[in-house]
């Protein structure tokens, strides 16, 4: 007979306090494996709509800034009289 030290109970309970419960674990495998076939179709499947162009609005009368109007003089923001 071999002479092996006592199986090391007191590291395993430690261990089994600290991992997360097993159905979480699966929960989050099967987020990851739902995310990848669908990361795998969407990618098979190719763009959606390839004539598709940016939605930016480049109108007349708007200079991307959308709390003043197109020509604003800038200054100190009031709009006192000169």
């Amino acid at each position: 007979m071999t002479d092996r030290p006592p199986y090391p109970t007191a590291a395993i309970t430690t261990l089994k306090q600290w991992a997360p419960p097993p159905a979480l674990v699966g929960f989050v495998a099967l987020l990851i494996s739902m995310f990848g076939a669908a990361y795998a179709v969407g990618s098979a499947s190719g763009p959606v709509a390839p004539g598709m162009h940016s939605t930016e609005i480049d109108s007349p009368g708007f200079d991307g800034d959308l709390g003043r109007p197109h020509g604003h003089s800038g200054g100190s923001g009031t709009q006192g009289a000169r």
